[in-house]
């Protein structure tokens, strides 16, 4: 029986050189050495005994099971949902990196991938992420040079920094898009080069790392992201405006080496600000908090020592009123009353028809099949939707 406790959050800003860097350790380095500016650790503590199953290494604990490591010569792992009626949720950090598996299954059990956890497995082809899934740590697919496919849940995951740097499914994304999105979280921006961005307030997640040390990045209006999390703006050295007006948190180095940042707009009502999270922010910035002062004086500040901060010029705004998600469009909802009935079905078929008179207040609606071209297969198939309705 062996006990185990591991930090639940570390950040130094020395060793955000490591992540800047990119460079993976190889298996079996010592886990110590890899500390990343975003790592973030989930906490084991307590007794747990290790074991094998098939080619996988794992600690079992009362309540669950992470996989923690794989024998040197295996080429395809399928981890299991449960060993011994314990679930198995967490790929712990590095227990594959470096592995020369060209597949793996995960189940639909894992709530965690930790950082480099597969980072460097050069046979890897695609891989399947669960619904189950919550959190992907740093690095975690780094440098899996043939890793063209990755199939995403539809729920949203927590990504931390450069998950999926120099594989080919990232670099495909790019090639479509600069600004790599996925289930309304924003991936990726590395690449991105038109100066000001402004988002759709779909976009609720930015990960960790996202635009870091992108100079081309100029401005930021993000209405509907919750949370900056580590490094996600780390030496954007040409940032000078971010407009953030329902981020909840600001995590550690979000915008370090952020030298020109001047114009900062966030909410009073936000929880904390990390450490480090302004380091190296020379510019005396204009801060405008969307709320009280006596808002503000309720966030909590753990840089509380950063000049940026403390040299900043603040603005209240308690007036501000939060963007809103525009309402979700119902299809076949013709007459744009709000709700799919035969009533769509007649509009549709009396505008096919040419009678006089007969309009169509929403034509996207109509374009059951989104083909740009509205006929009687739309109206077909807008029968077809509201029988299965």
């Amino acid at each position: 029986m062996k006990k185990t406790r591991t930090a639940m959050r570390f950040a130094a800003l020395a060793a955000a050189l490591v992540i800047a860097a990119g460079v993976p350790l190889a298996a079996g380095t010592d886990p110590g050495a890899a500390i990343t500016a975003s790592a973030v650790l989930v906490v084991e503590e307590g007794d747990h005994t290790e074991g094998t199953t098939d080619s996988l290494y794992y600690n079992k604990y009362s309540d669950h099971v992470t996989i923690t490591g794989h024998q040197p010569d295996a080429t395809s792992f399928t981890i299991p949902a449960e060993i011994d009626g314990t679930p198995v949720t967490r790929i712990g950090d590095y227990a594959f990196n470096g592995a020369k598996m060209s597949s793996i299954e995960i189940p639909d059990s894992i709530t965690y991938i930790g950082h480099y956890a597969f980072a460097l497995c050069n046979d890897l082809t695609s891989v399947t992420l669960p619904s189950s899934l919550e959190m992907v740590n740093t690095c975690a697919f780094q440098q899996c040079y043939k890793l063209a496919t990755v199939e995403f849940p539809a729920t949203a995951i927590q990504f931390e920094s450069r998950v999926f740097d120099e594989t080919p499914w990232l670099e495909a994304q790019r090639a479509k898009d600069p600004i790599v999105i996925v289930n309304d979280t924003l991936i990726d921006g590395a690449t991105y080069s038109g100066g000001d961005l402004e988002l759709s307030s779909s976009i609720k997640h930015i990960a960790g790392g996202a635009f870091y040390m992108n100079t081309k990045l100029t401005s930021i209006v993000a209405p509907g992201v919750q949370e900056i999390n580590d490094s996600t703006f780390w030496h954007c050295e040409n940032l000078t405006k971010a407009e953030l007006p329902s981020i909840t948190e600001i995590g550690v180095t979000a915008f370090g080496g952020c030298t020109k940042l001047q114009d900062l707009k966030i909410p009073g009502t936000m929880k904390a600000i990390q450490t480090h999270a302004f380091t190296d922010c020379t510019s005396h910035a204009t801060i405008t908090v969307y709320g009280t002062e006596d808002q503000w004086r309720q966030v909590q500040i753990n840089d509380s020592s950063s000049d940026f901060l403390k040299n900043a010029t603040y603005i209240f705004d308690s007036s501000y009123v939060p963007p809103t998600d525009p309402p979700e469009e119902v299809i076949g909802d013709v007459n744009d009353d709000g709700v799919f009935t035969v009533l769509d079905i007649v509009a549709l078929q009396k505008w096919l028809l040419a009678v006089p008179g007969a309009t169509l207040k929403n034509n996207d609606a109509a374009d059951m099949d989104k083909n740009d071209i509205i006929d009687i297969f739309d109206l077909g198939l807008m029968k077809r939707a509201l029988l299965e309705q």
